[in-house]
């Protein structure tokens, strides 16, 4: 293996994408992976800024939301056609959110992994 490529577990941490998720996106085309002498997977180190690139700036474009609360995925429950992820924040909480299964399964969302809640809010009301 070249010395600018990472391993396929390497590069889906760097995306912050199941492993899955790159086997999927590799079958796609959505990303350029080479294999090295044992036919393993790799993903060069400029495939990963590619990507990571891509994604960042476009976010940052596209989304009015300021709140961002990363953490790590505690729970994810699908009924049907939608998914309810629990987000354990790294500052002290934890955050819900209900999303469709498409989500989930496009962002490749598994308890465990990294993950970043986005929150845009008009107003938020609980009342007892």
């Amino acid at each position: 293996m070249h010395r600018n490529d990472y391993t396929a577990r390497q590069a889906a941490e760097a995306l912050g994408i199941s492993l899955d998720t790159l086997r999927r996106w590799d079958r796609a085309g959505r990303i350029r992976t080479g294999r090295d002498a044992a036919n393993r997977r790799t993903v060069p180190a400029a495939e990963i800024e590619r990507l990571t690139a891509a994604r960042a700036p476009a976010a940052a474009r596209t989304l009015s939301a300021r709140n961002r609360f990363a953490g790590v995925v505690r729970e994810v429950q699908v009924e049907g056609m939608v998914a309810g992820v629990v987000i354990e924040m790294d500052a002290p909480g934890r955050v819900m959110a209900i999303i469709t299964r498409d989500a989930v399964e496009d962002l490749g969302l598994r308890p465990g992994m990294r993950a970043t809640a986005v929150v845009k809010a008009t107003s938020v009301m609980v009342e007892r």
